[in-house]
């Protein structure tokens, strides 16, 4: 082959677009060149310039100029987000300032069309400032009053709206009050929900009576915890409590407003429905059934619900996705099928069309079914723009249809962007659709024999359940490791084995169930849900009993799960190598060191104290506060199941306080009697023994001189509480209220 001056490029199979040989010379100089260099066949590798980089990532751009559009929600939800973390509320006229320059904003994108680059700068930063403007006027919007933090018994008179989920006190009311105590109007919360103490249960619609304690939403268990409060406040509800009787009926003045009569109405066809399911079913079955029928979890046992959870199956108790799916398309195929078997319908309407109207119906019908709770809510609207977008002739499952339901949530429920509900949902569905984007297309055999095309279809299907359950479970998990501190390990095993009973049998059977049951029809189908659930069930309790089956993992620092949402979605949305970049940050929050675990934690009203001792959480009263006492300890990684006996061996403790022993791992002294005198010498022992003091009451200043001392009045300013012991020896106290700023839903009619 002559050689002569010039550049030869060497164009192997996958040879790089940057290696250049360059040859020069003839003759004997070309001869000698020839003789020292490498063969033609050899790739050499050698740095790319600057402008070759920058060609290159000029490329990988260009193939973002489909895909841009798919940030939009992306950056909507960050406008909102950043309204949550402020520390203080901003005025209401910083939002209509944000709408009037999200106008200016598209107007100038609208000028510059032409520049797709300066266009997609101006679309995004006016859905950021939307998301801001829409999060701050949606808290205007719901701003109702709130019951004060402290008060004696009222009596409420109202309306029974709902049955809430029952919490650690046992079932609970959604009170539509019409008068509380001699509260006024204006200071009246629109929703009060009540644990009651037993026995009795209204039924929605009930009028009643009930004498109860009501407190404004709780506050966050620990300091920067999940603010329960703020789901409480955008859900109307301005107080919480328990009764201290047995709810009596009661003979309102005049009848409720019509729609809180329309509610009632759905919501007592809901319970009516619930009960002939438990009955018909079983409790333990037919509480699961009613779970993911009607929305009511009031019957499923607390085992079950444990074993579901420890198997990585407790996401089948709330009605979210996976249940609008199996509904929707349930629906969807049966009536494409039926349609495609009655040829003369077949050919005169469009079959898929159809279905996908019939099964927008039935997701809608479900919705309200369910009581439409906001997860429910957010999953019918991705399913509407799935069907949508079928009746308009689009693609139903792609990238740019879960954009747009997520625009439609954000713009509708601007606080979902802080709920684990709505990150966890469409972290996994965008993970799935990029997965299913990515999945290469089966060759399809033309004249292999049936037995193996079947074997084909079985190793198929096979490979993408497993797929799909491990990259759902992958996308899920830094979200179940930071809001819920848990790892189920055989998460993957359980949800493979469950998927097909519940998919294929248990919820065409609920469906079914739930729609004959009113005509006397529905025992049938529903035994062949119980059957899957039953099923269902015993693996849950298998899978429990392994190995290792849960673990916990403390909460990373506020900023990695933020780090990781972003980085999973740049791994679905970019396309590209480029993608992988998001990868580090994606597993933030399991790769950042987790901050350092504090040595006690308090309660909210200094009831209940723990210390840490060797990773397991101490329990001052295993008994009170149980709830926010598990979920600090998962926070921080430690174990809270020591009870009484790992106690006792560091401290001595009486019914109503607790001293240090001399081999106590925290030097911390605790008195909970509220009101109520302790035993003489008590105060005196308790600040001899300890370093730190916390004192339920309120005691005179000067009382244990040289010691931290924390009595109620730093608890009703600070909420509850987490003390770190410095290197020094001195303590520093971190406090709820502190990092929750002041707030909507921070506020109580005593503190404006």
């Amino acid at each position: 082959m002559p050689v002569g001056e010039g550049a030869i490029r060497v164009t192997t199979g996958r040879e790089s677009e940057l290696a250049d040989i360059d040859c020069a010379g003839s003759g004997e100089a070309a001869a000698h060149d020839r003789a020292w260099a490498a063969p033609l066949s050899t790739r050499i590798r050698t740095l790319p310039s600057a402008r070759e980089i920058a060609t290159w990532l000029a490329r990988q751009l260009t193939r973002q100029a489909e895909r841009w559009s798919l940030w939009t929600p992306v950056s909507l939800g960050l406008g909102s987000g950043l309204y949550f973390t402020l520390p203080r509320e901003p005025q209401v006229w910083l939002a209509w300032l944000g709408a009037a320059m999200v106008g200016a904003l598209l107007l100038l994108a609208s000028r510059w069309r032409p520049n797709r680059g300066v266009t997609a700068a101006l679309v995004l930063a006016a859905c950021a400032i939307g998301g801001f403007s829409a999060a701050k006027l949606r808290t205007e919007h719901v701003k109702a009053p709130l019951a004060p933090t402290k008060g004696p018994p009222v009596r409420i008179e109202g309306w029974v709206l709902d049955i809430s989920s029952p919490g650690q006190g046992g079932r609970r009311l959604l009170i539509a009050p019409a008068r509380i105590g001699e509260w006024p109007q204006n200071a009246t919360p629109i929703r009060v929900r009540v644990t009651l103490k037993g026995g009795y249960t209204p039924a929605p619609g009930e009028p009643i009576s009930l004498l109860a304690v009501v407190n404004a939403p709780p506050q966050p268990a620990s300091p920067g915890a999940y603010d329960f409060a703020r789901d409480a406040y955008f859900q109307s509800i301005g107080g919480v409590g328990f009764a201290l009787g047995t709810p009596q009926s009661w003979e309102p003045d005049a009848p409720p407003p019509w729609r809180l009569r329309l509610t009632m109405r759905v919501n007592a066809i809901r319970w009516t429905l619930t009960r002939r399911i438990v009955e018909a079913m079983g409790v333990e079955e037919g509480g699961l059934a009613a779970a993911m029928t009607t929305g009511h979890d009031a019957f499923i046992p607390p085992a079950q619900v444990n074993d579901l959870r420890a198997a990585g199956l407790a996401h089948i108790i709330s009605i979210s996705g996976l249940h609008m799916a199996i509904v929707g398309g349930f629906v969807f195929a049966g009536v494409r099928l039926i349609i495609a078997a009655w040829p003369w319908l077949a050919l005169r309407i469009d079959g898929k069309k159809t279905a996908a109207f019939l099964g927008l119906a039935a997701v809608l019908g479900y919705l309200v079914l369910s009581g439409s709770p906001p997860p429910a809510e957010r999953s019918a609207i991705t399913a509407a723009v799935a069907f949508g977008a079928i009746l308009v002739g689009r693609q139903a499952i792609s990238l740019h249809a879960l954009a747009l339901a997520a625009m439609a949530v954000l713009l509708l429920q601007p606080e979902a962007v802080t709920q684990p509900g709505f990150q966890m949902s469409f972290a996994a569905t965008a993970a799935l659709v990029a997965l299913a984007e990515a999945w290469p297309q089966p060759v399809r055999e033309i004249s292999a024999p049936w037995w193996i095309r079947g074997l084909q279809a079985v190793r198929t299907w096979t490979v993408a359940a497993v797929a799909v359950s491990l990259v759902a479970g992958l996308a899920t998990a830094p979200f179940a490791m930071q809001h819920f501190n848990r790892i189920s390990t055989w998460g993957l095993v359980a949800n493979l084995a469950s998927e097909p009973i519940s998919s294929l049998v248990m919820m065409p059977g609920l469906a079914l169930g739930a729609a004959l049951s009113p005509f006397g029809l529905g025992q049938a189908p529903l035994d062949m849900a119980g059957f899957a659930i039953a099923l269902m069930n015993r693996i849950a309790t298998a899978i429990a009993g392994w190995p290792y089956a849960q673990l916990t993992v403390a909460s990373g620092p506020e900023w990695t799960l933020a780090a990781a949402f972003l980085g999973l979605l740049w791994l679905c949305l970019w396309k590209g190598p480029l993608r992988w970049l998001g990868l580090p940050f994606a597993m933030a929050v399991s790769l950042v060191p987790k901050p350092a675990t504090p040595d006690a934690w308090i309660a909210a009203d200094g009831s209940a104290v723990a210390v840490r001792s060797a990773g397991q959480a101490v329990l001052f009263r295993p008994d009170v506060k149980l709830f926010g006492a598990e979920l600090w300890a998962r926070r921080r990684g430690l174990d809270p199941s020591g009870g009484e006996a790992l106690r006792d061996i560091g401290y001595d403790c009486d019914h109503w306080s607790c001293a240090p022993r001399a081999g106590a791992p925290v030097r911390l002294a605790a008195a909970w009697n509220l009101r109520r005198p302790l035993k003489d010498g008590r105060i005196e022992a308790l600040c001899g023994s300890a370093e730190v003091i916390v004192l339920r009451d309120d005691f005179p200043a000067g009382i244990c001189p040289g010691k931290l001392v924390l009595t109620g009045a730093a608890f009703a300013a600070g909420g509850s509480a987490e003390l770190y012991r410095r290197a020094d020896g001195s303590w520093r106290a971190v406090w709820a209220q502190s990092l929750r700023g002041r707030r909507p839903w921070t506020w109580g009619p005593d503190l404006r």
